[in-house]
This record gives structure tokens, sequence and C-alpha cells, in this order.
């Protein structure tokens, strides 16, 4: 008898886990070839949302900023950049044309 309960009490603790883990759900999923791709085509449109959604934020966050930088018209910026246009002009006048 005492072997009993404790094997019912264990039945009983997966079915809990496993209705927690709604494997029921996913097994309806498998199931149905057309709901699991309709499935994943939302997923990934939501993805490939959130990733457009998220490099336009940062790209402009990041103009922003090199937009402030450039206005402070700071010393040290403007001579790397006197710097790089001086090597482009040197590069682009030893061309042969």
């Amino acid at each position: 008898m005492k072997n009993r309960r404790g094997l019912q009490h264990q039945v009983e603790t997966l079915n809990r886990l496993l209705l927690r883990s709604n494997l029921h759900y996913w097994g309806e999923i498998l199931g149905s070839p057309f709901r699991l791709f309709y499935l994943n085509f939302l997923a990934g449109l939501a993805r490939g949302f959130g990733i457009a959604l998220g490099l336009t934020l940062l790209t402009a966050l990041f103009l922003a900023v090199m937009a402030r930088i450039a206005s402070l018209n700071l010393p040290l910026i403007s001579r790397f950049i006197a710097e790089v246009i001086r090597l482009v002009e040197e590069q682009l006048a030893d061309l042969p044309r």
C-alpha cells in the first residue's frame, strides 16, 4: 500500500510538470504543419521588425552624438579630420591619370 502511494505521488508530480510545460500545446503545433509555418513566419516578422527598429534607433543616437561632437569643434577632432583629408589628397595626387 505504501509503495502504491509513492507511485501515485510520482505520477501526480509528473502530471503537474507536464501540464506546466505545455507539452500538449507543442504536440498540437507539431501535428499541424500549417500552424507551425504560420507561427514561425510571425516570429520571423517580429524579429525582423525588432532588428530594423533597434538598428534605426541606434543609428539615430550615434548620428546625434556625432553631430554634437562636431558642433563642439574640438581641436583634436579637427586635426584628425585635417590629417585624413591631407592623406586622401596625397593619395589622389599619386594616382596615374
